[in-house]
């Protein structure tokens, strides 16, 4: 897991030689994996890669280390690992050379290919690291969860899970303005993702939850007249927002099923802004999705 209280600046990239091979990289790899990455001066492909996968390493903090090798100072090495091509990397773990590529690759491309190995030798990939922060955070643990979104970030500031989580972690505390400064400064890159469409829905429910009135009140006041759509759909959404997932989608089912034109079809738009807010495997959206659907098709 990630070192939350003490975010190394150690580097785990080192110039490489053939008197240090064995050691830097065969015995070094029987602990972690170690990437030897042969590359040379005159290599423009090398320029471009080079400084981004360094970054990407350097950003595992010492999952996964990189040693370069100049094919031209190392014609021996470069020669017995048959180079043909740079930029190469060999992947070496436990002593041995187990996966690489030829030619530049784009920093997404690195990213996913990092994580697969430290997944393979049995390390923690950040997507864990963020499942483990979104379980914290449904459980209620929203410094903690809090905490380790923004230090994922600080690594990956593009990376649209630890940007929907920090939001989200605003959301759970009530602090709105601040989730919806933070969506609004969402890096472009990722300002249209799912999880950020996710979080946009969320914050509009909850301001629409704090305008619709007591729970219990428009319940009461639902159970006394079943056809007051308007206050049924003010019960589904105070419902929502007190985590009461499943009874608010029923209650929008119901207007759905009484009247879809409702309000300019407003209980479908609802839902299907219920829907994006949850994650696309939760079984209670997709128990959701199957009702609705029987709705529009019955």
């Amino acid at each position: 897991m990630l070192d939350l209280n003490n975010p190394s600046t150690e580097s785990f990239v080192k110039e490489g030689s053939a008197e240090t091979f064995m050691a830097d990289v065969v015995e070094e790899s029987k602990t972690t994996p170690v990437l030897a990455y042969f590359t040379a001066s005159w290599c423009g492909p090398c320029k471009t890669m080079g400084p981004i996968i360094e970054s990407a390493v350097n950003k595992a903090r010492g999952k996964i280390k990189l040693v370069r090798l100049d094919v031209d100072a190392n014609q021996n090495i470069a020669a017995q690992l048959r180079i043909q091509s740079i930029p190469t990397i060999y992947v070496f773990m436990d002593g041995q050379p187990v996966d690489g590529f030829t030619g530049a690759k784009t920093a997404a491309e690195i990213e996913k290919f990092l994580a697969e190995i430290v997944k393979k030798s049995g390390g923690t990939t950040v997507e864990e690291i963020l499942d483990e922060a979104n379980e914290l955070l449904a459980s209620g643990g929203v410094a903690e969860a809090s905490q380790i979104f923004a230090t994922v970030l600080q690594d990956y500031p593009e990376n649209p899970i630890a940007y929907a989580g920090l939001i989200s972690c605003h959301i759970f505390s009530d602090n709105l303005d601040q989730a919806e400064a933070m969506l609004q400064a969402a890096p472009p890159a990722i300002a249209n993702s799912r999880e950020i469409d996710g979080v946009r829905s969320n914050i509009e429910l909850k301001r629409q939850a704090k305008a619709s009135g007591p729970t219990n009140q428009l319940a009461e006041q639902v159970r006394n007249n079943p056809d007051d759509l308007q206050g049924r759909f003010d019960l589904a959404i105070a419902l929502y927002s007190n985590n009461q997932l499943e009874e608010g989608i029923d209650e929008l089912l119901e207007i759905f099923r009484r009247d879809r034109e409702w309000n300019d079809g407003a209980a479908k738009e609802q839902l299907l802004k219920i829907f994006s807010s949850m994650k696309p495997e939760d079984p209670i959206a997709l128990k959701g999705r199957r009702k609705l659907s029987s709705l529009i098709f019955s």
